[in-house]
């Protein structure tokens, strides 16, 4: 398989750029070449823009190969390039292993050295689920979709007047950290026979979706990217928040980073849309509120106009899924209400680097020679 990644680069320089936007990955290497250890292995693509299966593949398998590391390292050139890679039938695949290989991905393709798994801010509060042995692990998110419709009816809410605006469920994972996660790791477990879909889309398309002018000024801009639930639960539970998570850079509760707009992909040098929208985006900063809202809106416009961008997972018992954070987001269907049946599932996130914008990256369609329209 010919390497996509060639003729782009990651720069060289180390500081900070215009607009407060760093410029570079100290330790990020020069982009990443595939090198064909995986070739062996049946796959499709989900469409052409997005997403891969491997529909025979064991994860433990890779793992425990002669040259685990080189196939490891180029899952995260292929994960890096296409966005996100579903597996199925894990079922062997226990808590440690899922750790382990999504520790690896990180660790060897250019994740800062003193960099590990996120640990989740809110680890010692008492309701947090427990997997289904019983335990509970500080680098583990569990997801269960019986549990959540019992802590939904104990909150007091406002009946709804009207449908809910599932554009806000779009979100890239760890942006309220200092450091946001690079690549996530999600095994479900169990799951309803339909329903609880997950949709990721490519941050490097709508990029590329919008006009050159325009992105060039979006390259100027910053986020915030808040989270201020986790300050406030810790403060009413009476316990401290997790610290460091996953990074130096991650400590304290403030939860409330500046991220750019656009950042550069440290695995294939490609620019990518980051925090122009979802779930942690608060406001687009230096700009006025109506301005901060047409922005956001035009993101999410081309994301919702533009359904070639979007691969969707049908979860099946013991499939999972794993994708780069600093290029795509992703959104869960929350329907899992109208059916019976627990969705319960199992992610590991790693932590990457401080997001930055490379000004000699390219496109993918650029770096790709792939025409606009």
């Amino acid at each position: 398989m010919h390497s996509s990644t060639e003729g782009t680069t990651n720069g060289t320089s180390n500081g900070t750029a215009q607009h407060n936007i760093p410029n570079s990955c100290p330790s990020c290497p020069a982009p990443l070449k595939y090198s064909g250890s995986l070739d062996h292995l049946r796959y499709f693509e989900i469409t052409p823009i997005i997403g891969r299966e491997y529909p025979d593949v064991k994860v433990t398998d890779i793992l425990n190969a002669p040259n685990a590391e080189e196939q490891i390292r180029d899952v995260a050139v292929i994960i890096s390039e296409r966005g996100v890679v579903f597996f199925r039938d894990q079922d062997n695949l226990n808590i440690a292993d899922q750790k382990k290989f999504c520790d690896l991905l990180g660790k060897l393709s250019g994740r800062p050295e003193d960099h590990g798994l996120h640990v989740h801010p809110i680890y010692r509060d008492p309701g947090n689920l427990t997997l289904p042995d019983g335990t509970t692990d500080e680098n583990i998110y569990v997801i269960n979709s019986e549990a959540q419709k019992k802590i939904y009816k104990t909150m007091a809410r406002r009946a709804p007047t009207e449908p809910r605006d599932l554009s806000r469920e779009w979100h890239s994972d760890s942006t309220f950290e200092n450091a946001p996660s690079d690549f996530s790791f999600l095994k479900m477990e169990e799951t309803p026979p339909h329903g609880g879909d997950t949709l990721w889309c490519s941050g490097y398309e709508i990029y590329d979706r919008m006009s050159p002018s325009y992105r060039s000024y979006l390259e100027t801009l910053t986020a915030t990217c808040a989270q201020p639930v986790f300050k406030s639960a810790a403060e009413a539970g009476k316990y401290e928040v997790m610290s460091p998570r996953g990074s130096p850079l991650n400590i304290g509760d403030d939860f409330a980073p500046s991220h750019p707009v656009v950042r550069t992909n440290r695995i294939t040098g490609w620019k990518a849309i980051f925090a122009g929208v979802g779930l942690h985006v608060t406001k687009i900063n230096d700009v006025y509120s109506y301005e901060d809202q047409m922005i956001r809106e035009y993101v999410m416009r081309l994301i919702t106009r533009n359904h070639d961008c979007i691969a969707r997972m049908k979860w099946t018992k013991n499939a999972a899924a794993i994708w780069n954070n600093s290029c795509v987001w992703h959104a869960a269907t929350p329907d899992t209400h109208l059916v019976n049946g627990n969705r319960t599932g199992v992610r590991a996130s790693s932590i990457g680097e401080t997001p930055y914008l490379d000004p000699n990256s390219k496109s993918r369609r650029e770096a790709l020679g792939i025409p606009i329209v």
